[in-house]
């Protein structure tokens, strides 16, 4: 009989988990950096975001020519870029977090409550998912910031309901699936509670699914978010957004086109390194994919 010597174990564990890829190595590092720079952005901006400085307006960055008094240069107002940007990448990661888990508990709650009382009660939450789904996000956008009007509540808010439908579609299938493995059933008949048995048993089991959608929702929401903010219908003066960075440059491209480029680098970098990150998760912790 041929022993398992201790070499051949630590390789059939790297043969069942692959290297992590230098890719998400680098995705990791940013978001880590892009996380400190949201926990000290009031620390670490040079200037008053807000400051004009009609003198320096429109001063390029280093590389085309500027100084390091300001540099990533200055906008049409003569205020500082990077301070800018720093304060729009704390906003727009604020609302990001914000609008992904309130759309997380919403369409989570509702697949919950579909799966557990099914009959009319599920039609109803599913015709409203298939509504939610077929919706264009924009004209519901429109319509409600041009009755409710628009401040930082309402439109995280607003933001949330952008792929809740996910979260209820996946949320409902795995409780179903749940419920008919039998422990859940089995807790029930010792006389939990069934808000109990989906908080404590349900929940934990499907968490990491529902971890790994959020992970993909949140990309989709700063990408939101800055196309409204760049049709001036997101975050309004004098707070500011990455979008609203966009949306301010474009009147400047071709005389300060560092204006626009440097939001729009941090949009798609951020973008991109959740995308990494989630669909790296993904890989980990779902175990159909091994």
């Amino acid at each position: 009989m041929q022993r398992t010597t201790p070499e051949r174990l630590s390789l059939r564990r790297s043969s069942a988990r692959p290297d992590t890829p230098l890719a998400v190595y680098i995705a990791l590092a940013y978001l880590l950096l892009l996380g400190v720079t949201v926990a000290l952005a009031q620390f670490i901006i040079p200037y008053d975001a807000a400051a004009i400085d009609l003198k320096a307006r429109l001063s390029p960055p280093i590389g085309w020519g500027g100084s390091r008094v300001h540099p990533l240069g200055t906008d049409e107002l003569g205020r500082d870029m990077l301070s800018r940007l720093v304060l729009s990448i704390q906003m727009s990661v604020f609302i990001g977090l914000g609008a992904t888990g309130l759309g997380a508990v919403l369409g989570t709650a509702l697949g919950f409550v579909a799966s557990h009382f099914r009959g009319w009660v599920e039609q109803a939450i599913l015709a409203l998912v298939d509504f939610q789904a077929t919706m264009p996000f924009l004209i519901l956008a429109l319509a409600v910031l041009a009755f409710i009007g628009n401040s930082l509540a309402v439109f995280v808010c607003l933001l949330a309901l952008h792929g809740w439908e996910r979260y209820a579609r996946i949320a409902r299938g795995l409780a179903i699936s749940a419920n008919a493995q039998g422990y859940a059933g089995a807790v029930r008949q010792l006389g939990a509670h069934p808000l109990h048995v989906y908080w404590r048993h349900i929940l934990p089991n499907v968490a990491a699914t529902l971890i790994v959608s959020m992970t993909i929702s949140f990309p989709e929401i700063i990408l939101v978010e800055s196309g409204l903010s760049f049709l001036g219908l997101g975050v309004q003066p004098p707070s500011t957004s990455l979008g609203a960075m966009v949306g301010y440059g474009r009147d400047y491209l071709a005389r300060a086109p560092w204006i626009l480029m440097m939001p729009s680098l941090v949009i798609s970098l951020t973008a991109l390194s959740v995308s990494l990150v989630g669909d790296w998760l993904r890989d980990r912790l779902d175990g159909t994919l091994r």
